[in-house]
Order: C-alpha cells, then sequence, then structure tokens
C-alpha cells in the first residue's frame, strides 16, 4: 500500500520535488496526489513533509504520520565496495544521480565500483539497495547528533 496524502497538505511541493519515481503530483498550495502504482514506499515525501504546528500532511500504509526528518539524518547507501561487480544496475536506479562508477586508475583496471559520488543529491529512497542484484547495498541512518555524546 502506498503513501497517501492527507487534507493536511499544504501544497508546498517539497515531495512532488523530491519523489524519486515521480509519482506525486500537484499545483502549488492545493492537496498533492500520489499515484500508488508508481510509489515504491520509500518514505522520502514522509520526511520532507511538516506543517508549522501540526503533524505533517502524508500518512503511511499504517495510517501513521510519520515525523519530518532533517536531510542530514536521512539514510544514505553504504556499498561493499570489494563485493561491487560493477553492473551499474544501483547508478540507473538512482534517479536523482547519486550514485556513479568510479573511474579505473590506469588502463586495464578492472577494480571499479559503484559509490555515493554525490551525497547532496541522495534523498535515501533505497531504491539502489533494491536493484542491487549481489544485495551489497545497505542504506544507512546517520547517527544523529544530540552534542552531548548520547547514543540512541
Amino acid at each position: 500500500m502506498a503513501y497517501q496524502i492527507t487534507e493536511k497538505c499544504a501544497g508546498c511541493t517539497a515531495c512532488a520535488r523530491l519523489c524519486p519515481v515521480f509519482a506525486i503530483s500537484g499545483e502549488r498550495g492545493k492537496r498533492h496526489v500520489i499515484n500508488p502504482k508508481r510509489c515504491v514506499e520509500c518514505g522520502v515525501c514522509a520526511h520532507v513533509c511538516r506543517k508549522e504546528g501540526v503533524a505533517g500532511g502524508i500518512a503511511d500504509e499504517k495510517g501513521d504520520f510519520p515525523r519530518y526528518l532533517p536531510r542530514k539524518l536521512w539514510p544514505k547507501p553504504s556499498i561493499q565496495q570489494e563485493a561491487c561487480s560493477a553492473c551499474q544496475m544501483c547508478v540507473h536506479a538512482c534517479t536523482p544521480g547519486a550514485l556513479s562508477m568510479t573511474l579505473p586508475q590506469f588502463r586495464g583496471d578492472l577494480k571499479v565500483y559503484a559509490h555515493l559520488g554525490a551525497a547532496a543529491k541522495c534523498v535515501g529512497c533505497g531504491l539502489c539497495a533494491k536493484a542491487c542484484p549481489l544485495r551489497i547495498i545497505t542504506m544507512v541512518f546517520p547517527e544523529a547528533e544530540t552534542g552531548k555524546g548520547d547514543s540512541a
């Protein structure tokens, strides 16, 4: 079941701009809609949705309202580079263009692999991990910065 946009939607367009599969549409200032056939349930839309003083306008498959998540806390792909076959399936699945292949270091270098070359473009959707036939990509959440050394 796909995420749902509720009547709390302010029409800010943040979700539509960051959806990696272009499943969200709508006009600025009006309630947006999610195409359930396109939605891959990555949660990016819920991460960016926030409305001052109330829960966001996007409900997950259980009807809960996920909390807004600052971009610095979005998950990023961790790639086991030594196991990468360089098939590039993850690179092609990454619609924001965050993943790329390393360049050969010398003529005949076969030790190329996928890497997060443009981390700022990564939306944490996990499509790269789903596309990897070797299952060597995992999505990792960065540790929350509490300033007190606490671990959550």
